[in-house]
C-alpha cells in the first residue's frame, strides 16, 4: 500500500520525524513556517515560535540529547548554548539529506480528518500567498508545546511594562529598572540570573518555591545520575538517593531565603540552576510569594507586602496549541491531550503526536523513538492494541501522573526519561503476526 504522509514542523522532532520516514522509505510532504530548521532552538527564527533567548543553554547534557546515530561534537560543553545546539541540528539534516525535503515558509491551516480515512491538510506559502490542499494518509504533528504563551490575570492595573519570558531576550533592556520575574520554572530562573547584575532590583516570585537543583551534581552533569539502573528503583527510594546527591552538592536550600516547597523532591519537573541559590544569597535575587494584585506601579503579593515594579515578567508557562486542528477534533483543555502512549489518539487514526512530551531528561531521543513507532504503524510491520486496552492505558496513565506530581497544567505530558524509552522499545517490538 502506498502511503503519503504529512509532517507538520522542522524542530528537532520534525528532524528525526523526516529521517525516520525518509529512510523506511516512506513517502511524506514535510512544512515548516520558518525559512530554517530548528524550531525553538533557531534564535530569533522567523516562524515567530522560537523563545530562545540569548544566554539559553539546554538543561539536559549533550549525551543525553543527541540522536542514537549522530553524537553531538566532542568539543561541545556539557551543557550546549542555543547556537550549538542549532549548529547540531543542521549538521544532522546535512548528514542526513533532510533539508531539501523540507517546505519552507510554509504554513498549515487546517487539517480535516476524511470519512473515508486520511487526511485533508491545507497549507499556505507565506511569501506568495499561494495556496494549496492535499490528502494524506497520516499526518504526524511536530509543532512543539514552548511557543503559545500562558498568561496570569491579576486583579487591578499595572502601569509598568508586560511581557512574557517568550518575548525575553538579553538584560541590556533592564537595566536600572526593577524587574519581577513570575515563576520558578528553567526559563524564569535563567532569566532572573540573567537580569540580576544590571537590573537595580530584581524579584523573583512563585505560589509554592522550586528545588533548585545545580547543573553539576558531585562533579558531573545532574542527568547522568539518572541512568537506567537507578530509574529501576522504587520511586521513594530515588527521590532519597536524589536528595542525598543535591545536598551532597549544594547543601541545605533552607540555608537560603528560598522558598522550599511543601512538596518533595521530583515531583515537579526540576529547576536547574548553578547561579540562582548563591544571588539570593547575595540579595542580588529576592524571592517573593505569589502575586495577590497589582496596583499601578506597585506589585501586592500575598503576604501583604509590596514592591514598586518597572517591568514584570511573566515566566509562567505555554499552553499546548494546534492551531491548525480544530477543538471539535482536538481538545487541549488545561494542556491535557488524551493520547495512548504520548503519540496516538486513539479517536483518529493516522493522526500521529510527536514530541509532546516533557521529560526528565531531554526530548530528542525520546522523540526519536517515537517517529520509529510511528513508521512501522504506517508501514503496518508493528500494531496497536485495542481501541478499550488504549483508553483504559491513557486514564491509567493520567492518573499515575496526577498521584506523582503536583496538580499543574506543567505536568499533564511529563514522563521519566528511562521508563517511557523502556516501554517505547517494548512497543517497536509488536510486530504483527
Amino acid at each position: 500500500m502506498t502511503h503519503k504522509i504529512c509532517i507538520i514542523g522542522a524542530g528537532a522532532s520534525g528532524l528525526t520525524a523526516a529521517k525516520t520516514l525518509h529512510e523506511n522509505a516512506i513517502t511524506f510532504d514535510w512544512f515548516e513556517m520558518g525559512s530554517g530548521i530548528g524550531g525553538l532552538w533557531h534564535y530569533n527564527n522567523d516562524n515567530g515560535c522560537s523563545a530562545a533567548y540569548d544566554s539559553l543553554h539546554i538543561d539536559t547534557s549533550k549525551d543525553r540529547m543527541a540522536f542514537s546515530d549522530f553524537p553531538m561534537p566532542e568539543d561541545f560543553p556539557n551543557y550546549p548554548h542555543h547556537s550549538q545546539v542549532l549548529e547540531y541540528f543542521e549538521r544532522y539534516a546535512e548528514h542526513f539529506g533532510l533539508i531539501s525535503l523540507v517546505c519552507f515558509r510554509t504554513r498549515v491551516n487546517h487539517v480535516e480528518p476524511l470519512l473515508d480515512g486520511g487526511y485533508k491538510v491545507s497549507t499556505e506559502n507565506l511569501d506568495s500567498g499561494i495556496r494549496k490542499t492535499n490528502t494524506y494518509t497520516a499526518v504526524l504533528v511536530c509543532n512543539g508545546h514552548h511557543w503559545q504563551p500562558k498568561m496570569p490575570n491579576f486583579p487591578g492595573k499595572f502601569d509598568g511594562e508586560t511581557i512574557h519570558s517568550c518575548q525575553y531576550r538579553n538584560p541590556d533592556d533592564f537595566k536600572n529598572k526593577n524587574v519581577l520575574i513570575l515563576g520558578v520554572g528553567n526559563s524564569g530562573v535563567d532569566i532572573a540570573c540573567d537580569v540580576a547584575p544590571v537590573a537595580a532590583q530584581t524579584f523573583l516570585a512563585s505560589r509554592r518555591g522550586a528545588h533548585v537543583i545545580p547543573r553539576y551534581l558531585l562533579g558531573r552533569p545532574t542527568d547522568k545520575w539518572t541512568t537506567p539502573f537507578f530509574s529501576r528503583f522504587p520511586f521513594c527510594v530515588q527521590q532519597v538517593l536524589f536528595s542525598l546527591l543535591v545536598w551532597l552538592s549544594r547543601g541545605r536550600q533552607s540555608s537560603t531565603v528560598m522558598p522550599v516547597p511543601p512538596t518533595r523532591i521530583l515531583t515537579e519537573h526540576p529547576t536547574l540552576s548553578t547561579e540562582l541559590l548563591p544571588l539570593v544569597k547575595a540579595g542580588k535575587v529576592i524571592p517573593k510569594p505569589a502575586v495577590e494584585r497589582l496596583n499601578r506601579s506597585e506589585i501586592i503579593f500575598t503576604d501583604s507586602s509590596r514592591e514598586t515594579v518597572d517591568v514584570l515578567i511573566c515566566a509562567t508557562g505555554y499552553q499546548i496549541c494546534f492551531p491548525f486542528l480544530s477543538d471539535d477534533l482536538i481538545s487541549t483543555t488545561e494542556n491535557r491531550i488524551d493520547l495512548y502512549g504520548k503519540v496516538v489518539h486513539p479517536d483518529h487514526p493516522g493522526l500521529y503526536f510527536i514530541g509532546l512530551i516533557q521529560p526528565l531528561g531531554a526530548i530528542m531521543p525520546l522523540a526519536e523513538l517515537q517517529a520509529k513507532w510511528v513508521a512501522g504503524l504506517i508501514s503496518g510491520r508493528l500494531n496497536l492494541p485495542t481501541y478499550d486496552k488504549m483508553i483504559r492505558a491513557i486514564i491509567n496513565d493520567q492518573t499515575a501522573l496526577a498521584n506523582r506530581y503536583v496538580s499543574s497544567t506543567r505536568h499533564t505530558i511529563q514522563v521519566d526519561f528511562f521508563p517511557y524509552k523502556r516501554w517505547l522499545e517494548c512497543q517497536l517490538r509488536r510486530t504483527k503476526v
